[in-house]
Formats: structure tokens, sequence, C-alpha cells
């Protein structure tokens, strides 16, 4: 299996957030020839016993292939600190923004999801409109009050790029700032174009699909839970099922990947949030991420964020924790209290979504009266869920009864998926 190695000497993409002083990574311009040289130059290490991966590329490496839609046109970008692009023999990677620039690419402004464009701020917090110090282009937030750009806000843009690494859960928001500027292109006449990027969670698609009344920024389409589709192939859903109230599709192009399927292991080079510190927790994302939805932690102000679970009303026995303020998390759930639970640091990847520890934890409560709330509804897409936990329906019995609506779901997907699974 072709796989590709995070934070260790076998990393293929070089490239390590860095938080200090809220500045991500290094962002110079590059001045050296090697550095700019094309795309189609870079040549990637064979890993021990492992395929050689020359040709792998994400779609913002493919610039071949986009190149031509940018030229003479004034262009904005959806982005943050995962979209990065290789650029030399050593894998050295720098940021999609900082790439463009060096091609002569007339960037106008950049369009920053949750997070910011750093992607530094914590999950929920207000990420507000600014400059980017090193580039001095303006960056407008798309998280808060202003989660769909406004027409103003895209004046003298001719086309816009889209670059974020999705994680491939529902709930993960840059699906849904994706919707809204699907919805905004549409709206004002202006060309989109994804570059895709691997889908780290594969093709898993598991959980209950979301149901209308429940849709929020967290769950903003009738999907499961893990979707198992790139964002390249979830923009075409979004656009071919009009799933925005747009009369006209956009105008869109995805820019796949090279040499890839989705039985490949992907591992992200970069984190997506800062939550998400490492494949594990990618993995575990989905499945405890439904205790966002509870009174348990599952982490944060700890450096196993979603790799744990706990509170103070769970048996303490066994495994404990302190949340502390850390970055990504500054003011934690918890803050300085012991909780008790468990760690899944080490466990085997799962292979779906799984809902053994939210089960266990609610039976194992100390006041199960207290242990919903209601947030655990938009995470879960339905009502149902909640109520089949309570009722002590077993985990086999509440798969079950979400297998018909993933077969449908599953229906619609096939048309729009670009890679071999």
């Amino acid at each position: 299996m072709v796989s590709y190695s995070l934070f260790k000497n076998t990393f293929l993409f070089s490239f390590i957030l860095m938080a200090a002083c809220g500045n991500s990574v290094s962002r110079a311009k590059p001045t050296e020839d090697s550095q700019k040289s094309q795309l189609n130059e870079i040549i990637i290490d064979t890993l021990p016993n492992q395929a050689v991966l020359s040709e792998f590329k994400t779609g913002a490496e493919n610039f071949k292939n986009y190149a031509p839609l940018l030229k003479g046109k004034k262009v904005g970008i959806v982005t943050n600190q995962t979209g990065t692009v290789r650029i030399n023999t050593t894998n050295e990677s720098i940021s999609i923004v900082d790439f463009l620039l060096s091609k002569n690419i007339a960037l106008e402004k950049i369009y920053a999801p949750e997070h910011g464009f750093r992607g530094t701020a914590d999950a929920g917090e207000l990420v507000k409109d600014g400059k980017d110090t090193q580039t001095g282009l303006p960056i407008i937030s798309l998280y808060g009050n202003n989660k769909k750009p406004k027409p103003e806000q895209l004046k003298d843009i001719d086309i816009m790029l889209f670059d974020l690494q999705d994680v491939g859960a529902r709930f993960y928001t840059y699906i849904s700032t994706l919707h809204y500027i699907i919805e905004a292109c549409a709206e004002n006449n202006i060309p989109l174009v994804v570059l895709d990027r691997p889908n780290p969670n594969g093709n898993i698609v598991d959980g209950p699909v979301l149901e209308k009344e429940n849709t929020s920024f967290v769950g903003m389409h009738t999907i499961p839970v893990l979707h198992g589709m790139t964002i390249g192939e979830y923009a075409q859903m979004i656009n071919g099922e009009k799933w925005t109230k747009n009369t006209n599709p956009c105008q869109l192009t995805v820019i796949p990947c090279s040499d890839y399927d989705k039985n490949m292991e992907y591992h992200l080079p970069v984190k997506p949030s800062p939550n998400l510190p490492n494949d594990q927790a990618i993995n575990l994302y989905a499945s405890l991420c439904f205790f966002e939805g509870t009174n348990v932690s599952v982490g944060r102000g700890t450096d196993k964020q979603f790799q744990i679970y706990g509170s103070p009303f769970l048996p303490k026995t066994g495994y404990h924790f302190t949340p502390k303020p850390n970055h990504g998390a500054k003011d934690p759930l918890y803050n300085g209290v012991e909780c008790y639970g468990e760690d899944l640091s080490s466990i085997n990847k799962v292979k779906g979504l799984e809902l053994k520890w939210v089960i266990k934890a609610y039976k194992e409560t100390a006041d199960k009266s207290k242990f919903f709330i209601p947030f655990f509804t938009k995470l879960a897409g339905t009502s149902k869920l909640q109520q089949q936990i309570e009722a002590g329906i077993t985990e086999k019995e509440i798969r079950k009864s979400w297998e018909s609506d993933i077969a449908k779901f599953k229906t619609i997907r096939k048309k729009y998926l670009i890679y071999k699974e």
C-alpha cells in the first residue's frame, strides 16, 4: 500500500505547522531558481519496500492544469495553512499563496475559513478580517457572521480558487465553507476552481444521515457523518445536486490529484486544525466528536486531542487527565479539573464510525440526565441517535437503522467520484 509519513524522516511533505507568535509557517517568497522549478520536475524519494511515488501530486501541485485558467485574471483564494505546494526535490513546501505569487498570478484576496488563514484560532473562535503581514494581501474571514462572501467582498475577483484539506467528516466545517463559496460564486458569476486533496479517511462511508430539520453549519447536507469523498468530489456533488439556493449551478472546475486512489493511506503533512494534531486524531475524530455534544471532554487542553475522552462524572479508575489552556484551546472544558476516561491514542486504526465509546460513557456517567446537551443532535444530524442510546439499543441495532439511508447516499455519491476505490 502506498503511504505518506507524518512528522517523520520519511515524511514526503516536509512542511510542519508552526504556531509561535501566531505565525504558522515561513512564507517568504522563493528567490532561488531551484525553488521556482516546474512541479513536473519534482522527484519523490522511494520509501523502503514501497512504490515509487514520483507521479503523485495534489491538485495544487498540478499547476500546468489550472495555470491557463488564471492567466490575465484577478484571483481570489480560499485557503489556510493546509494549502501547500512542494517546490523542489527535497520536498520542501510553501504556501499555495506564495507559490502562486512566485508564478506571477494576480492574487487579490485571501478568504479564510474556521481557524483562520494561519490555522491557529480555537474551534468556534471569531476570526476577524485583516491583512497578511508577509504578502500584504487582504484576508476576508469566512467564519462567524460572515460565512458567505458578500458581493462587495468579491468585487474585482475574476476567478476563485479553493484549496483546503478536508478530513471526510460532515461536521468538519471546511465543506460548509465550500457550500457557501459555491453559492456565492454562482450568484456573482465567478468561476470556481477546486484544487483537490486526498481524504485521509479514504472511502469510509458511515453514520446516520442528516435530516434537513437539523441543518446547521456543522451539517449542511443530507449525508452520513463520514462521506468518503475528496473535497473536489464533494464540490461536484454540492453543485450537481443543486444543494445551494441558486437556480443555476456554479461554473465549477476540479483539478484532480494525480496517481491517487482511495485505498492509499494518506497522512496529512500539516495539521488541518489546531486540535487534530496527528493521524490518530484524524482517524478517531468522527467517532469522538460526538462527545462535543455531551459533558465529556475529548482532550482539548491536552496533547492528545481527539485521542482521549473523560469527565469528572465517569468512574474514577484507570486513565485520567487534567485539561489546561494550550494552543487551540484557550479555555478548555474542565479547565484544571481532573477527568477520568479512556486513552485511545495507541489503538488500531478504526475503519468506520464507532459508537461504543459514547455508549459506554453514557452507561457509566454519574448523572445521565446531564450527559447530553442540545449540540449532540446537531452533530448527529438526527434526534434518533440520542434516543437510541438512552433507550439502551445496541450499536449493532443502531447501525441497522441507518443502512437504507446510507445506501441511498451511495447511489448519489457514485455519480461524482473521480478516483478508484
